[in-house]
């Protein structure tokens, strides 16, 4: 039974199986060429496509932008491997401060003085701290700003000031 209405037009005499299946091959073909419903198929196929093509953009964007972060690391580690300082065989430790916390590190003499006066830095490379010469830093701060970077501030003295010949030392060792 298609439709219990038509069977009984049908069965009463009515309407004769022609003119039925003609009414629903009209009702089929109003359907498809619905003027609102073509236009709203259209409008939603079009507003997926931008969508979409919206979501590619910044999924692009994204990609770039981690490849060029990836690249800049990269050569920031390649600089730090070529100008960094040999402390092996370092006794004198040295304290600075990395992520709120007191971290230590063994150099000698020379190169404890030189961190001292703010002539060298440190910095954190897959999970050891290196010796980096001061040019180098600016070069890393260029690079890769998320890097923290230790180098010693180092105060200037006014010439006014009465306590300038009693200056206390930053690395004054108990």
């Amino acid at each position: 039974m298609v439709n219990s209405l038509q069977a009984q037009l049908l069965k009463s005499g009515l309407v004769n199986e022609k003119k039925l299946k003609q009414a629903q091959r009209e009702k089929k073909k109003a359907a498809k060429q619905a003027p609102g419903s073509l236009q709203d198929t259209a409008a939603a196929i079009e507003k997926a496509r931008a969508d979409k093509a919206e979501r590619d953009r910044q999924l692009n964007q994204q990609k770039r932008e981690e490849a060029e972060r990836k690249e800049r690391e990269a050569q920031a580690k390649q600089l730090i491997d070529q100008h960094k300082l040999e402390r092996t065989g370092g006794d004198v430790a040295y304290q600075f401060v990395s992520k709120k916390k007191i971290k230590r590190i063994y150099v000698n003499q020379e190169q404890f003085d030189q961190l001292s006066r703010g002539k060298l830095g440190i910095v954190r490379v897959s999970g050891q701290y290196e010796l980096i010469p001061l040019d180098l830093v600016a070069k890393l701060a260029e690079r890769v700003p998320h890097w923290p970077v230790v180098v010693a501030k180092v105060e200037e003295v006014s010439e006014d000031d009465p306590y300038a010949d009693f200056k206390v030392p930053d690395d004054l060792m108990w």
